[in-house]
């Protein structure tokens, strides 16, 4: 993360260099910003790119280690009509002894007519459990620690423009160790104290008008997904959940992009503790540890504004509110938790890939990097 650090120095100099000196100004930036894109070509393979994994949020703490990512189109098409597949491996070692092994394929095919998906994960995960509710027991939170197998696949087909539609499976177990002896964890004794084994199958349907997979600067990405976990599937659990993703990209001008979400999660059912709906981490509510809020129900709305600053670096200011509840009825305006921040982006390739440092203010003050956008 070298060149960032380098890249977040020169946007300094170029606010803090005095106007009688353009000349200077300009030639100190350019050579930051060439250096930048120099480690990117010289990280980056035909094939693969492979880079220092450096990570950093509230659950994980600081996180060192490895990622590997491909971007491609299939069958070596060249086409930018259509959308490129993406497939990253990323091993991780945190401050808070988490061991971390994720890879996940995302694969358009067919003239973008299929869509496939698939996620493995690994993971020794000492956390924190606050309790169930949108006031949690907790404020610190209690730690424990869960050793994780997860598995998901799901399989789309276009059936209209726009429109895909297809199954999907689920797969995750856990072993729960290290509760705290006497804490609330053993106390209360919720669903999945003492371990889960999850098997659930379900359908997804989408409605994807973006321009472009990783900065989208028009247009729709909404989901509507029902899962079904079940005995005869081997989960030793039976809940059903439900899930509204809707987001809505819009070009406000020359380039800065304004990207909306409004995410529902609806649980029915016997669902453990840590499949019931959350909300916090760093995909929705950044600035909240995620999972400190959770319930049977949850919502949360989120705005990100994304402008561009400099050749590959650029910038983001965004703001979010969300709650949880045991019934539907219990939402309410008073019920909100409320967030915001600002982040900084340096794009990768030209398929628009960002690294992305964000800086998030909730009921925490917390930082983020990561791949990608959130939205």
């Amino acid at each position: 993360m070298l060149f960032l650090g380098l890249i977040f120095y020169g946007s300094r100099i170029l606010i803090a260099q005095e106007v009688g000196e353009p000349e200077r100004k300009a030639g100190v930036a350019e050579s930051l910003f060439d250096f930048g894109d120099a480690v990117i070509d010289f990280i980056s393979g035909e094939k693969w790119a492979i880079i220092p994994a450096v990570v950093y949020s509230p659950e994980t703490s600081l996180g060192l280690g490895a990622r590997a990512i491909r971007v491609f189109r299939f069958k070596d098409d060249s086409s930018t009509v259509l959308r490129p597949s993406t497939l990253p491996i990323t091993f991780l070692y945190t401050l808070n002894n988490q061991t971390i092994f994720t890879t996940e394929l995302d694969l358009w095919a067919n003239e973008n007519r299929d869509y496939l998906n698939a996620r493995l994960e690994l993971s020794n995960f000492p956390f924190r459990y606050y309790g169930i509710g949108n006031e949690p027991i907790l404020t610190e939170g209690e730690f424990y620690t869960t050793r994780f197998a997860y598995f998901h696949l799901n399989y789309e087909r276009r059936i209209a423009e726009g429109v895909y539609l297809g199954p999907r499976y689920e797969f995750r177990v856990d072993d729960i160790r290290d509760r705290q002896e006497g804490g609330v964890l053993e106390s209360t004794q919720p669903l999945g104290f003492d371990g889960q084994r999850l098997s659930g199958l379900g359908i997804v349907g989408k409605y994807d008008t973006r321009d472009n997979i990783f900065q989208p600067k028009k247009g729709w990405n909404n989901s509507l997904s029902y899962m079904g976990f079940a005995s005869f599937l081997g989960s030793n659990f039976t809940f059903s959940q439900y899930v509204l993703d809707l987001r809505k990209y819009l070009n406000v001008s020359q380039n800065q992009v304004l990207a909306v979400q409004s995410w529902w999660s609806f649980t029915a059912g016997a669902a453990p503790f840590q499949h019931v709906s959350l909300i916090g981490g760093s995909e929705r509510m950044r600035g909240f540890f995620e999972g400190r809020y959770r319930d049977s129900h949850a919502m949360v709305h989120q705005a990100e504004y994304r402008l561009p600053v400099y050749r590959n670096f650029g910038m983001v200011f965004f703001g979010h509110a969300g709650q949880v509840g045991q019934e539907f009825s219990q939402f309410d305006w008073n019920r909100f938790r409320y967030g915001a921040g600002f982040g900084f982006r340096y794009k990768l390739n030209q398929e628009g890939l960002n690294i992305r440092l964000d800086i998030a203010f909730g009921d925490q003050r917390a930082f983020y990097f990561g791949l990608n956008e959130v939205i």
